[in-house]
């Protein structure tokens, strides 16, 4: 498992945090995800052999926030 530290803007409402929490953590090899609205970071742990860093990321920019 890889945890790793997102830098997430555009979050501000608990309808973000469902949006990125909801569809990253149905994604095939997250274990975890949370949100941190106040920092505006996503910690993500996931299993490397499973998913890629890029398509996690693409599944939070398609949700219309800018990763970093």
């Amino acid at each position: 498992m890889e945890k790793i530290t997102l830098n997430v803007q555009g979050m501000s409402c608990e309808h973000c945090v469902k949006a990125i929490e909801g569809n990253v953590g149905e994604l095939k090899g997250v274990n975890s995800v949370k949100v941190n609205l106040k920092a505006d970071t996503v910690d993500v742990e996931f299993n490397q052999q499973e998913i890629s860093l890029d398509k996690i990321k693409e599944t939070i920019d398609d949700q219309g926030y800018d990763v970093e």
